[in-house]
């Protein structure tokens, strides 16, 4: 890539130096910049010698072979050595931090296909120091390059602009948010979508990234459904609010930070989301950008515990939570957006929750399977009924349009149910979240579809927003009813996974690492009781007045027992999840394997099920691929 001569018999003749061209290659468009140079890092000196080589084939099937799993990452890291970035006529590498992180977190991934990491992203080798000027490749996943419009300087810090974001915009919006007040907010990914981009979530407390002891930990998702993008929005303009009121002393929204952790997540589908913007705003579409990338109804992703619930109940002394995940569901595709939020509700011990959709205006609340022996709808109640009406309403009443008595409105079909309903009495459906998070956790979850238009035009959003703006707090204010407290042996040590039961409800809550625990309730007198494996159980009598808008204080002391009663249904929350963690453990090539595994082991091949995928090479068959055993 340098000009120089070379010397014939006689004259002497000028070799051209290499400039910046177009990036033509189909698996590299959507890379964060234009143009590229040939010969490329691997002395491939053309667009066509490239598109032909294993180099390429690799990048371009990458998703499939792992399926999903660390992509695009891998397939733009591998178009940032095969088609680099070129500025100026000058080539720039790749930053070797992200080629190292990368390498960290995929290895794994090649391990399991039984395939060796490529060559052609040694980190060493075709990556450059941050010192010596490299460029990210992963940068446009993060929302760091597209180019926001620019306001004017004078804007007040309270200034909310309520348009559509983009992903890069929405990130971009809250990286801002949470820098201005940073002392009570920060930022964190739960994970990747199937496309790589990461899921977003702003978190506001008082210690931001760390859970304090009795604070209730409280999360909104938005945007499930790429199409419905009301609640991605609400969700922004929300986290603004946020920042912005705590900033000026509003005393409502500095009480409600002070004791609660919350956390939002604007958008779960951001793929989806990308698909529904194509078609713009004003169009009520019901179909395009639903789904998720791998074609994936979210709402319909999760494991199906709901039937097991109801096959409990008929159990004299069973209980209708923590429901461990069942084997044959990791058989089938499970969305990286899916798993991303199911480790997140393992991570942090959430109390509260609300699900954001669009379509109509009302709010529903488990169960959302029908308990009906042919699925058809009917009412379905948790053993949590009354609290999960009370948690509704408190969204419902503080809506001015859900609340309004009018018929003839969006909505108005909810009327006389108060603006609230069951899910599995409106229609019925298996695999939703809401039922996921109250049986497999302690936390209760509502979906609230916030409007009959998914994709409402630009300048309705304003008045969206004063609609649903107390609606929301309304609801985050009621993560602090009911009790809390800290169950601990006699010594003050915190028991872990003790059983916070209520006599009369067949639902328990669980202690989280630090031994504190919430119970959501209406008010009304309970018995309610600690047990733990080990201890002996210990019962109080428990009044909780109409009036009273904070948690009760309950605590209990557990005595050591020797031996812990041997009934089925009081197990340890140890041993009531499998003895491994599916979830972590959760391999997604397992289903190629799923057949003929049993009963012995299955027989050796002489090349590795993916090598199929170049068989179109007669010549320089990727070799460097195969692992030496």
């Amino acid at each position: 890539m340098t000009e120089g001569t070379v010397k014939e018999p006689g004259q002497c003749q000028t070799v051209q130096k290499a400039k910046c061209v177009d990036i033509s290659l189909s698996s590299c468009t959507d890379v964060a910049y234009t143009q590229t140079m040939y010969p490329n890092f691997l002395d491939q000196k053309s667009r066509e010698v490239i598109e032909y080589s294993s180099e390429y084939i690799l990048i371009s099937v990458l998703h499939n072979l792992l399926q999903g799993e660390c992509n695009p990452d891998l397939r733009l890291l591998g178009c940032s050595v095969l088609a680099p970035q070129c500025e100026k006529d000058k080539v720039i590498k790749p930053c070797r931090h992200v080629c190292e992180n990368l390498k960290k977190n995929c290895l794994p991934a090649f391990d399991a296909i039984d395939m060796a990491w490529p060559y052609f992203l040694d980190c060493d080798r075709f990556f450059a120091g941050e010192e010596e000027g490299c460029f990210d490749p992963l940068a446009k996943l993060r929302g760091e390059v597209e180019i926001e419009e620019d306001l004017p300087s004078d804007l007040p810090a309270t200034f909310i602009q309520f348009k559509h974001h983009s992903y890069a915009q929405m990130v971009s919006t809250l990286k801002k948010t949470a820098s201005r007040c940073s002392h009570i907010a920060t930022t964190y990914s739960i994970g990747r979508s199937f496309e790589g981009k990461d899921l977003f979530v702003i978190e506001f407390s008082t210690k931001p990234g760390h859970h304090e002891l009795l604070k209730p930990e409280f999360k909104y998702i938005g945007n499930m459904h790429g199409n419905e993008v009301v609640g991605k929005e609400l969700l922004i303009y929300l986290a603004q609010y946020l920042c912005s009121e705590y900033l000026l002393g509003n005393p409502r929204i500095q009480t409600l930070i002070n004791n609660t952790r919350i956390h939002l997540l604007p958008s779960l589908n951001p793929d989806g989301y990308e698909l529904a913007a194509e078609e713009g705003a004003g169009y009520n579409g019901w179909v395009i950008g639903r789904q998720t990338a791998q074609n994936l109804d979210l709402n319909r992703n999760f494991p199906d515990l709901t039937s097991e619930a109801y096959r409990r109940a008929g159990i004299r002394g069973a209980r209708l939570d923590h429901i461990p995940i069942p084997q044959s569901y990791w058989w089938g595709k499970v969305a990286p957006e899916t798993k991303a939020v199911m480790k997140w509700l393992r991570s942090i011990p959430f109390v509260l929750s609300a699900s954001l959709h669009g379509g109509e205006l009302v709010v529903t609340y488990p169960y959302d399977y029908s308990r009906h022996p042919l699925e058809e709808k009917e009412f379905s109640p948790t053993p949590d009924e009354k609290m999960f009406k009370m948690l509704a309403k408190a969204y419902a009443d503080a809506h001015p349009v859900i609340s309004d008595r009018s018929e003839l409105r969006c909505g108005g079909n909810f009327v006389k149910r108060g603006g609230i309903i069951n899910g599995a009495e409106w229609y019925s459906f298996t695999g939703g979240m809401a039922d996921f998070n109250y049986l497999h956790t302690n936390c209760f979850e509502v979906t609230v579809e916030v409007g009959c238009e998914k994709f409402p035009l630009e300048e309705e959003l304003f008045t969206i927003w004063h609609e649903n703006r107390d609606a929301l707090l309304n609801y985050m204010e009621m993560v602090h009813r009911g009790i809390k407290g800290i169950v601990s042996d006699k010594f003050g040590n915190p028991i872990k996974n003790a059983r916070i039961s209520v006599r009369g409800i067949q639902h328990d809550v669980t202690t989280a690492a630090d031994g504190d625990y919430w119970r959501l309730l209406p008010p009304g007198t309970y018995i309610i009781s600690a047990q733990a494996a080990g201890y002996s159980k210990v019962m109080k009598r428990v009044t909780l007045p109409t009036k009273m808008k904070r948690a009760g204080r309950v605590d209990f002391v557990l005595r050591p027992v020797e031996v812990w009663p041997n009934k089925l249904l009081r197990r340890p929350m140890e041993d009531m999840h499998d003895q491994y963690d599916p979830l972590e453990l959760f391999d997604p090539h397992a289903q190629h394997a799923q057949a003929g595994t049993r009963g012995g082991s299955p027989q050796p091949r002489e090349k590795p099920w993916w090598w199929s995928y170049f068989s179109s090479l007669d010549l320089h068959k990727p070799l460097w691929l195969l692992k030496q055993h």
